[in-house]
């Protein structure tokens, strides 16, 4: 019996096949099919090789981030806003600024954006170009010169908290040049901004308005209102309650506290939902700190020299007096809030950042209260920038006290 072909089989005798039953040599055809194939893999390598983005993966071209999202906790364990821009900017001169952020004050919010720097590695001289937004914030200060940064004008009465809010800057065109001789700029603010530069990555070039300006990283900063991935409550005892409000889990976590120069913490996570820290015990030092902050930085992807040039930068700041709680951001809602995006794409992209949330604890209150009684002036160079913020949510606290901390707070002044 002769089987026929399905009707559906014959729709599909296409010309590929009429092709081969013209040529019943076997050979002729497997040659053809061949040359074809070459063809084929020849113009898709020519397109490979003509994709920017895939070029610069071929070079070996990888990018690490790390920063700093800042906050202060309320009484009710959310965030607190503040003006984070008042005191010293600890920034050097030749760092430039957004115009319409220079007013008195400077910007209300609950985070500060610190000191976010991108270091580029490459093997070969190439260019890019990097854009950055800031949902819910201002990008407020940066180096190199960018070739654009929005919003512009008065940003006096501008709205952190509206959803339409977002600052955004551009670096067009940046070499990355592993040939470069360092010509980094100096000036003689006393600032720890040039410790970020002792890292192993390619140094920089930017040419923006007939001007060139050299550096090892980018460097930005930024003021944002936004609700950070968890919430931090004092209890009476003095232990903290935290409470993962994100969709991710918050790996690692760090509670820390100093009174005069005795200092202890203690590490924890992942955080899930929620937990309750004790207060750690003074008997620790800066130094193991140190270390073991370093040690959780490489564990999350950065180099080390990155991870000691991070803690350099800040620790002045981070291992001052007071309790205070350093987490890492998910990489996740990093991305979600503050967008970054490279061109070419790099190969391999590594953001971290530490949150770092200060907490008013009873034994901060005590020392607070104690210091207002005395008239001690000291108490707010050991809080710093802080310390304001910190005597706004004591008096929120207990209003019946206000008038008292008020008077105290006027005789300190004077």
């Amino acid at each position: 019996m002769k089987i026929q072909p399905s009707p559906s089989l014959r729709i599909r005798q296409t010309g590929l096949l009429r092709f081969a039953r013209r040529h019943t040599s076997t050979a002729f055809a497997a040659v053809t099919f061949v040359v074809v194939a070459f063809s084929l893999l020849t113009a898709g390598l020519f397109a490979f090789s003509h994709n920017p983005r895939k070029q610069a993966s071929d070079y070996g071209f990888t990018a690490h981030e790390w920063g700093t999202f800042t906050s202060i906790a309320g009484n009710d364990g959310q965030m607190v806003k503040w003006q984070p821009q008042t005191g010293s900017t600890d920034l050097p001169q030749f760092v430039e600024h957004l115009e319409g952020t220079d007013f008195k004050g400077g910007l209300r919010g609950t985070v500060r954006m610190e000191t976010p720097v991108l270091y580029f590695y490459s093997p070969r001289a190439m260019s890019v170009s990097v854009h950055v937004a800031f949902k819910n914030g201002l990008i407020t200060e940066w180096y190199p010169r960018v070739t654009k940064a929005t919003p512009r004008g008065d940003l006096r009465n501008v709205a952190l908290n509206n959803e339409r809010t977002r600052g955004e800057v551009w670096w067009k065109s940046v070499q990355v040049d592993p040939a470069a001789v360092p010509n980094f700029p100096v000036d003689d603010v006393q600032t720890h901004y040039y410790a970020a530069r002792e890292t192993s990555s390619t140094p920089l070039r930017v040419n923006e308005h007939s001007r060139t300006q050299n550096e090892k990283f980018l460097f930005y900063r930024g003021v944002a209102d936004f609700h950070i991935p968890l919430s931090v409550t004092t209890n009476a005892d003095g232990s903290l309650l935290l409470r993962n409000q994100g969709t991710a889990p918050i790996l690692n976590m760090i509670v820390f506290e100093r009174r005069g120069e005795k200092v202890g913490y203690q590490i924890a996570g992942p955080l899930q939902t929620e937990t309750t820290l004790a207060p750690p015990e003074i008997t620790r030092s800066v130094e193991t700190l140190r270390s073991d902050l370093e040690d959780l930085l490489v564990d999350q992807g950065l180099f080390r020299d990155e991870a000691h040039a991070m803690v350099e930068t800040w620790q002045d700041s981070w291992f001052q007096e007071g309790t205070r709680l350093f987490y890492v951001v998910p990489e996740s809602f990093v991305n979600s809030i503050l967008p970054l995006d490279i061109d070419p794409a790099p190969i391999q992209l590594t953001r971290v950042f530490v949150g770092r949330v200060e907490v008013v604890t009873p034994r901060t209150e005590q020392d607070i209260e104690r210091a207002l009684a005395q008239g001690d002036p000291a108490v707010t160079t050991r809080y710093g920038r802080f310390f304001w913020p910190i005597v706004q949510i004591l008096m929120d606290k207990e209003p019946t006290h206000a008038r008292q901390v008020q008077d105290s707070l006027a005789a300190l002044q004077h």
